[in-house]
């Protein structure tokens, strides 16, 4: 099979679109034939050789695709040979072919087509396991949701509205900020012209966001704390603003607050298996009936890789970035 390799940690650059082995589906695991892949803010990292995969786990990248089941390994009974299937990875996205646990596995929702539907794992999974299942937002609670127009961000909003809670967005554009509001968010705060902390507290009437949901980190702690609501969760998925930051515990007792930081790639097959049958519970209907949707407004061909990668790191998207196996 073709698949993306790394000769060596660099810029996108080194990506490149070469032979690898054909992958064989063990005990448990389904065998696919990729439609397309996603590209996520963890596949940059582990380009930039920042982020290696788990143990055991493939070496291409990719933590998320689509396509049609080709084989099925000993011992499984939920799939068969050509179901149209969308799947979260721990590596191995990137490529014509994968192998996968079964229960890491969906079905296509009705209504979506096979390439879209490669923009649905992780991101849908990210924001189910840590704003619903984790922080477990209410009906009319406030979402805050940073980096609104982003994967994360556009699948955040359209969640939070479905369970008829109330959304914040942050974006870094005027464009965006439009996005966000078509999307559904409440409001939505240009971070490079405004605060978001008088934003939130203005919108809020004072309360505060009751769950947070940041990808940016350290540099956002502070500010987060004081847009936080009492007894509210500041659930941190992502680290682009740094990995260390002063934290004033007196404001968080305050507050009787709680910092939750979470990552979804290192957990045990058992624990993706428990949230890919919620979201497939909970969320699937949500797409099926049209509340929720993959926004993605870049594919690529997937032997261009690179030019995805450059555009996933300059910010210049909205939504998912695609890549699709034989364009």
């Amino acid at each position: 099979m073709k698949a993306i390799q790394i000769a060596r940690p660099g810029g996108p650059e080194v990506l490149e679109w070469a032979d690898a082995p054909d992958p064989e589906p063990g005990p448990g695991e389904i065998l696919v034939d990729v439609a397309a892949s996603a590209v996520n803010r963890g596949d940059l990292l582990q380009r930039r050789g920042q982020y290696p995969p788990p143990p055991g786990a493939s070496e291409i990248l990719g933590m998320e695709c689509s396509g049609r089941v080709a084989a099925l390994g000993d011992g499984v009974t939920e799939w068969q040979v050509g179901d149209e299937v969308c799947v979260l990875l721990s590596g191995g996205g990137y490529a014509e072919r994968v192998t996968v646990p079964a229960v890491q596995a969906l079905p296509v929702p009705k209504g979506m087509d096979v390439v879209t539907a490669a923009g649905l794992p992780e991101t849908v999974c990210t924001v189910w396991v840590n704003v619903f299942m984790t922080a477990a937002l209410q009906p009319r609670e406030t979402l805050l949701v940073h980096g609104g127009a982003g994967g994360i961000g556009t699948t955040a909003i359209q969640l939070a509205k479905a369970v008829d809670a109330r959304v914040i967005a942050t974006a870094g554009s005027a464009e965006k900020v439009a996005r966000c509001r078509e999307l559904g968010a409440d409001a939505a705060v240009d971070y490079r012209s405004e605060d978001f902390v008088a934003r939130v507290d203005q919108i809020t009437g004072g309360h505060g966001a009751d769950v947070i949901l940041d990808v940016m980190g350290a540099s956002y702690l502070d500010r987060n704390l004081n847009a936080l609501a009492t007894r509210g969760r500041l659930v941190v998925v992502g680290l682009q603003g740094g990995t260390r930051a002063e934290l004033d515990l007196g404001k968080l007792m305050q507050k009787r607050g709680a910092i939750i930081a979470t990552n979804l790639r290192p957990r045990p097959v058992a624990e993706k298996g428990a949230i890919l049958a919620s979201v497939r519970e909970h969320v699937w209907p949500l797409i099926e009936d049209g509340r929720l949707t993959v926004v993605s407004d870049a594919r690529f061909p997937m032997a261009q890789a690179a030019d995805a990668h450059r555009l996933l790191e300059s910010s210049g998207h909205v939504g998912k970035v695609l890549l699709v196996a034989h364009p």
